[in-house]
């Protein structure tokens, strides 16, 4: 977890469910989507009170979304990740990636014993930024 290699590898896939979205541009999520979608990144919103963010169509739930989601990027309280971790396993993501501030050991462990890739409290825009030179 967290180790450059996985960081390294998580930065390779190219679709991104955002679970906790924002579609206020003064939020974190937000500006994290926007850059990584500026940067070639598939952006799928997971926000139930939004129908669209950064113009791309917004899912209430990581189960609604209708195609192969390779990482689930979490803006989402601690006490949310459990069940969030849990429907990234059950839709075969390759990675689940908490932001900062996003500290969940458990569910960590669990999704890296189910074969994804795990980043915890850390950023990706920070981290893909870093890897750019």
């Amino acid at each position: 977890m967290n180790e450059p290699s996985t960081i390294d590898a998580i930065l390779d896939f190219i679709t991104i469910a955002v679970v906790g979205l924002s579609a206020n541009p003064e939020r974190p999520s937000y500006r994290v989507a926007s850059y990584l979608k500026s940067q070639g990144y598939k952006i799928i919103p997971v926000n139930p009170g939004q129908s669209e963010i950064l113009g791309e169509t917004a899912y209430p739930t990581l189960k609604d979304i209708p195609f192969p989601v390779e990482v689930v990027d979490v803006f989402r309280r601690p006490e949310a990740v459990p069940a969030i971790a849990d429907a990234a396993i059950a839709i075969g993501a390759k990675a689940l990636w908490l932001q900062d501030h996003v500290v969940a050991p458990e569910s960590a462990q669990k999704a890296e014993a189910a074969g994804l890739f795990v980043v915890m409290d850390d950023c990706m825009l920070r981290q893909h930024r870093a890897r750019q030179g």
